[in-house]
């Protein structure tokens, strides 16, 4: 009578021993923790790991109705210590607030016209995303911009793009830390997973999990390693080597891709480039979160695309939620003193599991024992994903579809 709540029991037991000790040891946060070496190199030598010439860096910032955190963004981007030639292209993305013209008066503000362009982006073609529509209209201003610099050398492209998100802040040092361990490790494209808010009770309960589900899902270990197919990448932070663009067939090659980094470290990837995800504290997203409803949004705007709409696909996720993180929890009121046992001892597994992901955000360890009401959430997010996809809503940002899709 108590074979099956055990059984299972066993199973999630195995699957959580499974990930500790064969799952790219994803969990220990502190083995891709980028800042301490960033504060390492920084603190050792302004030219720490670098060329005498320092490669050349462009950041585009994509922006669509950024006017409350734009300009935290731009003072950031313009406080960068790198040594480098460095300049900034900021992409108006058709805003309907007064994100372009407050990006001028910050620009006016700090004397920074040399360094940053503010180009606005031209209508969205069928078959393109808008981030991505409007990070290429980045890059081609920029190698425009190039072409026309008397310091140019005739090239006309960077070493680098930097590609960052219109609501993060950056340290000081953030490009100088970037640009040292892609030019050390010799990678095509470095990323980091930046800090997300975890102020208010939503996003102290679900956005730690939502770290932790990334991670699981692309483990910084097999992303590095070139011998696995696993390519993934946070987009609010990509520095992206021009060489590999060009290999890859520019952004075009993955110009309806929803879920952008990801296709993005992939394509490097499989064109034999070398890519890395980290972590860091320095880099801080401004965008928080003030109700369960915008992370359950935020969650189903692209869970169902990450499952390819397969209703398989779903069916699959939804029961191996259960198994692996509600199963657990649900056998601990079964009669069976064995099956209580085993449950207990996986809800705590867990629980040790996803405790380096509360303390990277300083949170009390008590959080830890939530993982499994978030996995609840974050499965209706999924399911309510799929419903959306049916319903013809499907993936919107900001008021608009993210893809136009020729028919």
């Amino acid at each position: 009578m108590h074979f099956a709540p055990l059984a299972l029991t066993l199973l999630s037991l195995a699957i959580w021993l499974y990930l500790a000790t064969l799952h790219g040891a994803f969990w220990r946060l502190r083995d891709f923790d980028n800042d301490p070496v960033a504060q390492a190199s920084a603190g050792a030598s302004p030219q720490y790991g670098l060329p005498a010439d320092l490669p050349s860096v462009i950041a585009i910032v994509p922006a669509r109705n950024e006017a409350a955190t734009i300009a935290q963004t731009l003072t950031s981007l313009l406080r960068q210590t790198y040594l480098g030639e460095f300049s900034i292209i900021l992409v108006d993305d058709h805003s309907e607030d007064r994100t372009a013209q407050i990006a001028g008066q910050i620009t006016q503000e700090l004397k920074a016209e040399s360094r940053i362009e503010i180009h606005s982006a031209p209508p969205l073609p069928q078959g393109w995303t808008g981030k991505l529509w409007a990070l290429n209209e980045g890059i081609c201003r920029g190698a425009a911009l190039l072409r026309l610099s008397p310091a140019s050398n005739e090239s006309s492209e960077p070493t680098y793009y930097w590609f960052t998100d219109a609501d993060i802040t950056h340290a000081p040092d953030a490009l100088h830390g970037l640009v040292t361990r892609a030019e050390h490790d010799n990678l095509d494209l470095a990323s980091l997973m930046v800090l997300l808010q975890a102020q208010t009770l939503p996003e102290r309960a679900l956005i730690p999990a939502f770290l932790f589900f990334f991670l699981k899902l692309y483990p910084p270990r097999w992303i590095a390693n070139p011998q696995t197919r696993t390519a993934g990448a946070a987009g609010g932070c990509i520095l992206l080597r021009s060489q590999a663009l060009q290999r890859i067939g520019g952004l075009a090659a993955i110009r309806s891709e929803v879920i952008d980094d990801c296709a993005l470290a992939r394509a490097v990837k499989r064109t034999g480039g070398k890519i890395w995800m980290g972590l860091t504290r320095a880099s801080i997203s401004l965008r928080a979160y003030t109700t369960f409803g915008e992370i359950r949004d935020m969650i189903a705007r692209t869970a169902f695309t990450q499952l390819g709409y397969s209703p398989v696909l779903l069916l699959a996720t939804v029961m191996a939620m259960f198994l692996t993180y509600l199963a657990p929890v649900s056998f601990l009121f079964t009669h069976d003193p064995t099956t209580r046992i085993l449950a207990g001892c996986t809800w705590l597994l867990m629980s040790l599991l996803y405790l380096p992901t509360i303390r990277f955000y300083r949170l009390s360890p008590l959080w830890a024992a939530t993982l499994p009401l978030a996995a609840l959430f974050y499965t209706y997010a999924t399911v309510l994903s799929a419903f959306r996809h049916y319903a013809g809503q499907g993936a919107q940002w900001k008021g608009r579809p993210l893809t136009r899709v020729t028919r």
